[in-house]
């Protein structure tokens, strides 16, 4: 059964953990996570994208029974979808789970998958924010791949972050690079997402993401054209905002 999450204010308890395992490494930090009492239930959220493989073979060697929630928003890459498969079998992940918008809410509010063309944050909210916020009920906190080399609305990231007084979010990657993800991928010998190798260093859906080119930041693929930087599943104050590169400053 999941802790009640008011058995200490969730702020208090990420301050807690936070100073807990500061100068602990990704691996130590997510072994203890999901063993610790402050910390309770905990699902991983994985989107199978460009650098995913990471920490689901983390999470499949240190506890391979942990949920990993997959948001399907039936619009993600056939890539993307090949490849969730294709991990799910080869890291032996014992309790993957994929969540969609429910069927009623789409044909009212997108009946000709279009709404991504007009409002991008409403159609992240049916897509990836409502289904996971239900995915999440049973939960006191959820395993993210974020990290601080991700771009300015990432880069004071922390192991353990607060969702307002829902449920703690935790980040084992938080202080890993790009050079040190690359090392992981070819040590172990983990198959890559096949679009990385065409320029899409970040993957979401295809209508919104486009090849990166050198120099650029690694999300710039993500809503092109546009201000918006996150999808809107990260937190701000314990609801599920979308974050843009004016929010963010």
């Amino acid at each position: 059964m999941p802790r009640d999450l008011h058995q200490g204010v969730v702020a208090d308890r990420v301050a807690t953990l936070n100073a807990r395992y500061r100068h602990h490494s990704a691996t130590a930090v997510l072994e203890h996570s999901l063993k610790d009492a402050d910390l309770g239930r905990v699902a991983l959220v994985s989107s199978f994208g460009a650098e995913s493989v990471v920490l689901l073979h983390l999470v499949s060697v240190i506890a391979p029974e942990t949920p990993v929630l997959f948001i399907d928003t039936r619009m993600l890459f056939a890539e993307t979808l090949e490849y969730q498969r294709l991990l799910a079998d080869t890291l032996h992940l014992g309790d993957v789970r994929t969540i969609r918008a429910l069927q009623p809410r789409l044909a009212f509010e997108d009946p000709d998958n279009t709404l991504h063309q007009f409002n991008t944050d409403a159609c992240c909210t049916l897509r990836k924010v409502e289904p996971l916020e239900r995915a999440l009920a049973g939960f006191d906190g959820w395993i993210t791949g974020r990290k601080r080399f991700q771009g300015a609305t990432r880069e004071a990231v922390d192991f353990f972050e607060a969702e307002g007084d829902l449920r703690i979010k935790v980040n084992p990657l938080a202080h890993w690079g790009r050079e040190d993800l690359e090392d992981y991928i070819v040590n172990n010998r983990l198959p890559r997402h096949p679009l990385v190798a065409k320029g899409y260093p970040s993957i979401g859906c295809a209508p919104c993401t486009s090849p990166v080119k050198p120099g650029e930041d690694p999300r710039a693929g993500r809503w092109r054209n546009s201000a918006k930087t996150e999808c809107g599943i990260h937190f701000i104050n314990g609801k599920a905002v979308p974050i843009t590169k004016d929010t963010a400053a």
